[in-house]
Parts: structure tokens; C-alpha cells; sequence
């Protein structure tokens, strides 16, 4: 008896959620068929230009889709697209000691970034959005170098979430 109380729950639970579509348990709703995304280059339009930083958010992208889901990277013809522009790179001196010296520094980055599901033909999931972090360092570290690079990858970590939960997770 309390083996088939257990096979009808599990049963259950099963159907439920299988009822609903292709769900898992990251958070992920994937439409059925879709099974491949591109990620475009992300062009640097930003007025302080720091190179290779569109070539590492772009692999930054793409990396986070790959590990966090199934789907395939294609170069062109994908069914979820990703593009977009760096639109603000910059460094702004936050808190100042007794000195005027700066105590903290503020490293600030900003995507514009447009998504297109083109398994949904009326463009209910499509959007364009701004998205932006920011770490703060000491003002005794010069952001150069590993600091950074550390700084950056944070930013770029922050970032690449929130575009993935804005896309597929719909937080």
C-alpha cells in the first residue's frame, strides 16, 4: 500500500510538470522546438574605449547560456538571438579622503542589449534593454591590470545573469 501511495505521488508530481510545458529545475522555460542561440558580436560604442572588452562580454554571453541550458551555439540562423552595443565604460571617483584623494573608485558598465526569440512569431518574448552594474574599489588599487580584469569579470558575471533571467528565466 505505501508503495503505491508513493508511485501515484511521484505520478503526480510528474504530469504536473510535464503539464506545463519544458520547465526546469534552474528556473529555465524553454519553448519546445527551440534548440539553438547566436550571440552576435556585442560592438563597443562606449565614449572610453577599453579593448577586447566586446570580444570578453560576447564569450562572457555565451558561456553563461552554455552552462546554464542545453541549447547549442550556431553562428547565424539561431532561434533565440542575442546583440547589442556596450554603451557606457567609465571610472568615477566615489568617496574622498580629508586629502582629496580619492578613497574609493567606481568602475561602471552598461549593455543595450536586444533579444529576439524567433520561435515566437509575435514577438511577445522580443525586448531591448539597458542593463548596467558597477563594483567599487579602494582607491589605493589602480584599475588596471588584475584588478581590472577581477572588476570586470564581477561586472560581467552580474550582467550576463540578468540578461539570462530577463530571456529565458522572465525575472
Amino acid at each position: 500500500m505505501r508503495n503505491r501511495i508513493k508511485s501515484i505521488f511521484f505520478g503526480a508530481s510528474l504530469l504536473t510538470l510535464t503539464s506545463c510545458g519544458f520547465y526546469s529545475f534552474s528556473g529555465v522555460s524553454i519553448e519546445p522546438g527551440t534548440e539553438t542561440f547566436q550571440v552576435n558580436n556585442f560592438v563597443n560604442d562606449a565614449p572610453l574605449i577599453e579593448p577586447g572588452l566586446d570580444r570578453d562580454f560576447t564569450f562572457a554571453l555565451q558561456d553563461l547560456i552554455q552552462n546554464q541550458t542545453s541549447l547549442s551555439l550556431v553562428n547565424n540562423g539561431g532561434d533565440l538571438i542575442y546583440e547589442g552595443e556596450i554603451v557606457d565604460y567609465y571610472i568615477a571617483p566615489q568617496t574622498a579622503t580629508s586629502d582629496n584623494v580619492a578613497a574609493q573608485n567606481r568602475l561602471t558598465i552598461a549593455i543595450n542589449v536586444r533579444f529576439i526569440n524567433t520561435k515566437k512569431e509575435d514577438g511577445s518574448d522580443d525586448f531591448e534593454q539597458r542593463f548596467s552594474f558597477y563594483v567599487d574599489r579602494p582607491g589605493t588599487q589602480q584599475l588596471v591590470g588584475a584588478v581590472l580584469d577581477d572588476a570586470v569579470a564581477e561586472i560581467f558575471e552580474r550582467i550576463t545573469q540578468d540578461i539570462f533571467n530577463a530571456s529565458l528565466a522572465k525575472w
